[in-house]
């Protein structure tokens, strides 16, 4: 299978360049039936949260991804290597026009391949780096970290749903189930389970929450209501 793939950032931009440029390459290289996957989306958002994402999980062996520029994969350097190392590692060939990039299984490739997970490595050991020092001079400059001593929160992700887990694991639903019900992993259910489905009801939110916790389905309500 050969895919375009083909991302703007804005609705103003046109797909049309980019098709069109794609079209002559596989005309030059008498390479047929294209099946193009369009997108308008920044660059800056994960590919599991693209089309790509899509397109990095259907894609098989000796399948090949036609770009007109690699950074049409992402905005950043870490993102775009992640990209095409994981088509590497499947073993589908990508190409980038403009940069007369051929990735496929050839030793240019796998010496590339080398190098982008290498230079994958670095960048994600700097990003480390340069957090850690952030954080070393926000607490020598006096700034916390973190939530304060001992204090908690008082509304989790699943407080809105405690009287309906109550009822599923009373009914006999096993805590899989009622996870991906709430939309959360076994853990964090089951550690909602243990240490707070049995905690006395928290007061009643009268200002949104703004990092920590959620409003139960009322409280959404009154706020929706009341303008807050």
């Amino acid at each position: 299978m050969i895919y375009g793939y083909i991302r703007v950032s804005t609705d103003v931009q046109t797909v049309e360049n980019q098709k069109i440029a794609i079209r002559n390459f596989c005309r030059y290289r008498r390479l047929h039936h294209v099946q193009w996957i369009s997108e308008t989306i920044s660059g800056t958002k994960k590919p599991e949260k693209r089309k790509l994402g899509k397109l990095l999980e259907q894609a098989q062996e000796n399948d090949t991804i036609i770009v007109t520029e690699l950074s049409r994969l992402g905005r950043s350097l870490m993102m775009i290597l992640d990209v095409l190392q994981t088509f590497l590692e499947k073993k589908v060939r990508v190409i980038a026009i403009k940069e007369g990039y051929e990735l496929g299984d050839n030793i240019q490739s796998k010496v590339l391949a080398f190098a982008f997970g290498l230079s994958a490595e670095i960048e994600r050991t700097l990003l480390s780096e340069r957090t850690k020092q952030g954080l070393e001079r926000a607490k020598k400059s006096g700034k916390h970290i973190g939530r304060l001593p001992g204090q908690k929160p008082l509304h989790y992700k699943l407080t809105p749903y405690r009287h309906k887990i109550k009822r599923w694991l009373k009914a006999g639903r096993s805590k899989l189930s009622i996870a991906r019900e709430c939309g959360v992993t076994w853990c964090t259910l089951n550690r909602f389970i243990r240490e707070h489905l049995n905690d006395k009801p928290p007061e009643p939110l009268t200002n949104k929450p703004k990092k920590h916790g959620h409003p139960t389905i009322l409280e959404r309500q009154w706020f929706d209501k009341n303008g807050n």
